[in-house]
């Protein structure tokens, strides 16, 4: 999370077999090579974070269990009250290996603008089978306004 260390309140779609000690949210954020979040199937999986203060978005950290990754990411945001907006679409790697993006900018009225109160990830178009998405690491970085 931005700012470094801690957790902010977030949300998954879905638990793989609804098994939350083995494989829930907790495991996107506690820095284990060990543990994982791993969806149930079904298309568009997502996680959403809600930060306590405003941010300002620079990067995101991805690592994907290859084989069971997302070819399309796309990132939403908005600031308390408002609709989610679309920010960008990523492609990311089908590999186990740490991805990092910057393409954090949404254009706001000709502005650029990265200042989120809420961020969804939505990860579409598994390559699993299943449409199952395991993630080991989820990272957001920026700087609390």
């Amino acid at each position: 999370p931005p700012g470094g260390g801690g957790t902010v309140p977030h949300r998954v779609s879905s638990v793989l077999n609804r098994d939350v000690k083995q494989f829930g949210k907790q495991h996107l954020f506690d820095g284990s090579e060990e543990t994982c979040w791993n969806s149930d199937q079904g298309t568009s999986q997502w996680v959403t974070l809600d930060f306590p203060r405003p941010v300002k978005v620079s990067q995101l950290h991805i690592q994907f269990q290859g084989g069971f990754s997302s070819r399309l990411c796309t990132l939403e945001g908005c600031r308390t009250g408002e609709e989610l907006v679309k920010i960008s679409e990523l492609y990311p790697q089908d590999s186990h290996a740490m991805q990092i993006s910057f393409p954090m900018m949404m254009m706001i009225g000709g502005v650029e603008e990265t200042v989120l109160d809420k961020l969804r990830i939505t990860f579409g178009s598994s390559t699993d089978f299943f449409g199952r998405v395991v993630v080991y690491h989820l990272g957001v970085l920026g700087e609390r306004l």
